[in-house]
């Protein structure tokens, strides 16, 4: 697996001492990120909010190919909450034309990492312009069979949740089963993310100790990785420094963990 990063890390570097760190046995199957400060990044460089969220960008491609060359079955990125449509007119907008421009320009790499794109949440409510370029990126990486690339647009944990327990139900019914039946499996046949691997870890940057409605049912045992870097500074080093800290952590899923020799 080093190999796969023999081109992009320079000997010496902070992305060296990383990877000699990384337990290629123990990687997390899934890792999400709530990409959070760019705002502040902006603002503390006397910029427009926009500016931090043009400068993000390059987070975002820094995680992509990283989580790509570790092998990680899914990489899920939330971008744009239910709540997000509170911001400004032209700040939402400049947002989605971002969303546009950048898969445009990056779906080619992402074809050749063999990346599978989708998006999740309740994206019937997005312009049809993006939709349209959600569309043409699902259809070009649909066959891809490595990394899955979710990236999480009108989304709410909540919303998730409602959306999932309706599909649900309206399948008991349908079925002729009473309602009163639903089981967990059933609402999560019908999350956003079903058919992804469990979420193992939560990163969030800028330092801010709250899950902002994200990934609510899926982040019930993940194990959760707070950075006070800010998202557009966040770079493969951070990623990896997420995942060498998670490998350190003892997951019990609620029970105690089996001690040899214990008495």
């Amino acid at each position: 697996m080093l190999a796969n990063f023999a081109e992009v890390v320079e000997r010496g570097s902070r992305d060296e001492a990383l990877l000699a760190q990384v337990d290629w046995t123990r990687l997390p199957r899934h890792v999400a990120v709530i990409m959070d400060g760019n705002g502040r990044w902006a603002a503390r460089r006397g910029q427009p909010r926009i500016a931090g969220h043009r400068a993000g960008v390059e987070a975002v491609r820094a995680s992509v190919d990283t989580g790509a060359r570790l092998g990680l079955g899914a990489l899920t990125l939330y971008a744009f909450s239910t709540e997000n449509w509170k911001r400004p007119r032209l700040e939402v907008d400049a947002l989605m034309r971002m969303l546009k421009r950048y898969l445009r320009l990056e779906l080619e790499e992402i074809n050749r990492q063999d990346i599978r794109f989708q998006p999740i949440g309740r994206t019937d409510a997005l312009q049809e312009s993006v939709r349209r370029e959600l569309q043409r990126a699902i259809e070009r990486t649909e066959r891809n069979t490595g990394m899955v690339l979710s990236v999480a647009l009108n989304y709410g944990g909540r919303a998730e949740i409602v959306d999932a327990a309706r599909a649900a139900v309206r399948a008991l019914v349908a079925e002729g089963s009473a309602p009163d039946g639903i089981t967990e499996e059933d609402i999560g046949r019908n999350l956003y993310t079903c058919g992804l691997p469990e979420l193992d870890l939560l990163v969030r940057t800028s330092g801010e100790l709250r899950i902002s409605n994200f990934m609510l049912w899926q982040a019930a045992y993940s194990e959760i990785y707070v950075t006070e870097t800010l998202w557009p500074d966040f770079r493969r080093a951070d990623l990896l420094e997420a995942i060498v800290d998670y490998q350190r952590r003892d997951r019990r899923f609620g029970g105690l963990q089996l001690v040899a020799n214990a008495k």
